[in-house]
């Protein structure tokens, strides 16, 4: 929670929670940052993806033959990927 634009009155009463207080609202931050994290990587995915597979006009409610298969092959594929990155962070983690 550092340097946040703040109004003085908010920052008299994060000086007045307790610590256990102050620990669950870190928790929350925490998690909330997590969440932005997850779905900007969603979004992010999603355009990619979108971009390389939907190549032509959408002019139905479905996607074509070709283009199902290219989005659920870009989106394995990046999931293989996240999961390497997370088994190798681990890994050096643990060392």
């Amino acid at each position: 929670m550092d340097q946040l634009n703040i109004s003085p009155e908010t920052a008299q009463g994060l000086q007045n929670l307790s610590a256990k207080d102050k620990q669950e609202l870190n928790q929350f931050v925490q998690n909330e940052a997590q969440k932005a994290q997850i779905q900007s990587a969603v979004h992010s995915l999603t355009e990619t993806c979108f971009r390389k597979c939907v190549t032509g006009k959408i002019s139905a409610a479905a996607l074509d033959r070709s283009e199902e298969p290219c989005l659920r092959n870009c989106v394995d594929r990046f999931m293989d990927a996240n999961m390497t990155v997370i088994r190798h962070l681990e890994q050096m983690r643990t060392m």
